[in-house]
């Protein structure tokens, strides 16, 4: 009787994926993927192929932005690659996709997809944030050592209005409510914040993911925990009293961007390496606990998740979302 129940538990797990083909694909390089609530909208930077594909989330049809450059740079390792848009983060009415060909972040109209103004950095930008609090948007800029903050109170125009010396910074997270701004240091293992009103370091906390160093962040702003991925696991800090580590689980290697669905307080983590993808109820006292564990794709480091909850797992060779339900 036990086997057959496993059989059919199994079964009924698998009907709950399936996946989402892109266009110019495969394979799709994709990093930072954002979600639109008020579109019920994924969005998916999708390097290589020029174009940002804009994903309705209740039908799955895939609409492309196009007017995006693409870039041959030589890599960290030496390899030529391919570059174009790579991040997205949605603002009031427009998302701002960061774009590594060109070194530009362009502003594109939420709800028409209409590609807007672009603003040129002096470096090549990596994680896009807006920031509601100064109606600005952060981009690491870890290249040059930075975070380039502009400013996009005309949202469809967005202009340079300073910059933050930041040694390396890796991944963001938000807290609108008290104007600050999180990000990592993946060389020194270490988990900064800073005031967006200053512009300033305010804190600096030690999350010891290692050697590897910390990458992608999520937050559940008003529990004041920090979700902090380390390369095989995702720690939950204490943003209101020291960085303290309150919790932590194991998810397997290969873990870059994480998610968070504060209604639910459920964290996602996709493990490139070992092609699963973990999902965690962070408790009131920020124990992470597993819910669930579901093979998603190898290679797939980046998720996001929409309101209901679905996720959706970037998998960059086969040039495709894997969706989780």
């Amino acid at each position: 009787m036990l086997p057959l129940l496993l059989s059919l538990l199994a079964a009924l797990s698998a009907s709950f994926v399936s996946s989402i083909a892109l266009p110019g694909g495969p394979p799709v390089s994709m990093d930072y993927l954002a979600y639109d609530a008020q579109n019920d909208r994924i969005w998916v930077p999708a390097g290589n192929t020029g174009k940002v594909d804009v994903i309705d989330a209740r039908t799955g049809k895939v609409t492309a932005v196009e007017g995006f450059e693409t870039a041959s740079v030589r890599g960290r390792y030496g390899k030529e690659h391919l570059v174009g848009p790579s991040s997205a983060s949605v603002g009031d009415g427009f998302v701002y996709v960061g774009t590594r060909a060109g070194n530009r972040i362009c502003a594109v109209d939420a709800r028409s997809l209409e590609k807007k103004g672009c603003a040129t950095l002096p470096s090549m930008p990596d994680g896009v944030a807006y920031v509601g609090t100064t109606r600005e948007v952060w981009v690491t800029t870890p290249r040059d050592g930075s975070i380039t903050i502009l400013d996009v109170k005309n949202g469809a125009e967005p202009r340079i209005a300073g910059r933050v010396a930041v040694e390396g910074p890796e991944g963001y997270a938000v807290d609108p409510v008290r104007g600050l701004f999180y990000t990592n240091l993946e060389e020194s293992d270490r988990t900064l914040v800073l005031d967006v009103k200053t512009r300033t370091v305010v804190a600096t906390w030690d999350p010891g993911c290692g050697k590897e160093g910390p990458r992608g962040l999520a937050l559940d702003a008003e529990r004041r925990h920090l979700f902090v991925a380390c390369t095989t696991k995702v720690k939950t800090l204490d943003a209101g009293r020291g960085g303290t580590v309150l919790g932590e689980i194991e998810t397997g290697s290969g873990v870059d961007n994480i998610d968070y669905l504060p209604s639910k307080h459920l964290v996602y983590a996709a493990a490139g390496r070992a092609g699963t993808l973990t999902v965690a109820e962070a408790t009131e006292q920020g124990a992470l606990v597993e819910v669930s564990r579901t093979a998603a794709a190898e290679g797939g480091r980046v998720v996001v998740v929409d309101a209901r909850g679905t996720a959706y797992v970037a998998d960059v060779k086969g040039g495709r979302l894997v969706v989780i339900r």
